[in-house]
């Protein structure tokens, strides 16, 4: 039975190994870096390849804030039926709802009363990051009950993967039960910017709605060219700003062929009285620093040998040649020396012909490993392939079965269990013999 369970368990590995080789991608590696951040959590990635490159405290619960407005759209697009031509009651009993509390706002209450466009809404939602169109759409797409809308956005969360996210409301006012980390919410907007519009509408500084005069204005000064925080590299996404929160930030940086998603959350709102604005400079500083010291680096090609390993039962050969099954491109350093990269190499099991070029037998592991610390972080792995196909010997089968039967416990005990048999029988014979010469002797012995 433990024999069993340990040939078992072994399978399982292999076959663990074998998935994830075919499923594996970019790793979490944090550079370092000297910027001193005043954010309390921090989750910086490339576009390019979705390789985490710096975290700070991205998976520890936080206060989105306004941020939350994300999802908010993501829900509104997804149960709107007609984007384009929907418009939408301002009701005067939404309005009320946000007197006193201190709400960003699109100044809806002019058009209470009014049907507004959807398309107007969503721009209201995410350049002025207005909780009166937070309500307005969640509202409508709630059938009048904006906790139907909640219930949708919990939902898509959790459709998302989103393990340590709930929304309370659809406009980030403060509420102990409406909190996400920066992990989740790079996973909610990452979805959003699939969807239609929203990079444009979140990327917009200024936005006129229909039969309005001024402009609604954007609360992301990163990409305001009017603002001293405008950082020229910077686009989009959205801000938020609660007492409770901090300035929080989520926004995408790109230069030069590289691009980078980046959240920031729980920076600090004021200081000494002032307004402190340190989602704005945390970004930039990251931006400037991922876009100029890192850059996209093809470690091995996809035709390029990683390793030899012995296989058996293989016509005219003893090793086959690896190669990763796809370009092992990943974010690094500039200027790295080649001991600050290592490729580490692992096998379910010993290699067995017939191989295909098509067949994952193990994976290539990239390592970074620090230059001040000698610490080693995993950056990517990538299943292995046969270089060529490897054709099954059937005589060569033959001879490695012999000789592994000749070399078992098993075969060992049988031979010793029959020289055991023979001297026995040999030994038998020879007494037995010794016995009917011994007995005609006696006989003889009579007869005289």
């Amino acid at each position: 039975m433990k024999h069993f369970a340990v040939k078992w368990l072994s399978a399982m590995m292999a076959l663990l190994m074998i998935v994830s080789a075919s499923v594996c991608g970019a790793g979490a590696v944090t550079f370092k870096n000297d910027i001193e951040l005043k954010s309390k959590s921090v989750l910086l990635v490339s576009m390019d390849n979705g390789q985490t490159v710096y975290e700070k405290e991205a998976d520890a619960k936080m206060y989105p804030a306004s941020t939350t407005k994300i999802m908010t759209y993501i829900i509104a697009y997804e149960n709107i039926e007609d984007i384009e031509n929907t418009r939408i009651e301002v009701k005067k009993k939404l309005i009320d709802q946000l007197v006193n509390t201190g709400s960003s706002m699109a100044y809806l209450s002019d058009h209470v009363g009014e049907k507004v466009s959807v398309i107007d809404l969503l721009y209201s939602l995410m350049v002025p990051s207005g909780n009166d169109a937070a309500l307005v759409l969640a509202d409508y797409v709630g059938g009048g009950d904006v906790q139907k809308f909640v219930d949708k956005m919990n939902d898509k969360a959790q459709e998302l993967g989103c393990e340590n996210t709930h929304f309370a409301n659809p406009d980030g006012l403060h509420d102990p039960d409406h909190y996400t980390t920066a992990r989740d919410l790079l996973k909610i907007t990452n979805y959003a910017l699939k969807l239609p519009n929203f990079k444009k509408i979140s990327n917009t500084v200024s936005y006129t709605c229909e039969g309005d005069d001024t402009a609604l204005r954007t609360t992301n000064y990163l990409i305001d060219g009017t603002s001293e925080y405008y950082y020229m590299y910077a686009e989009g996404i959205k801000t938020g700003n609660t007492d409770e929160a901090g300035r929080c930030l989520v926004t995408t940086g790109s230069a030069d062929g590289q691009s980078y998603i980046l959240v920031l959350l729980g920076a600090p709102s004021n200081q000494d009285g002032r307004d402190e604005y340190g989602n704005f400079t945390d970004a930039a500083a990251l931006f400037r620093w991922c876009l100029t010291a890192l850059e996209l680096t093809t470690v091995k090609s996809a035709e390029t040998p990683i390793c030899e390993e012995p296989v058996k039962y293989a016509a005219g050969r003893s090793k086959v040649t690896l190669v990763p099954e796809k370009d092992l491109i990943t974010i690094l350093p500039k200027n790295l020396g080649p001991d600050n990269i290592v490729i580490e190499t692992a096998f379910p099991k010993e290699l067995e012909a017939p191989l295909k070029t098509d067949q994952v037998v193990g994976t290539a592991s990239v390592y970074y490993i620090d230059p001040e610390t000698s610490e080693k972080q995993l950056i990517e792995s990538v299943g292995l392939l046969p270089a060529e196909e490897v054709e099954h010997s059937g005589f060569m089968a033959t001879l490695e079965i012999g000789a592994a039967i000749f070399k078992s416990y098993w075969f060992l005990f049988a031979i010793g269990l029959i020289v055991l048999v023979v001297v026995i029988y040999l030994i038998a014979s020879k007494i037995h013999r010794n016995r009917q010469k011994k007995n005609r002797d006696v006989k003889r012995y009579r007869n005289l």
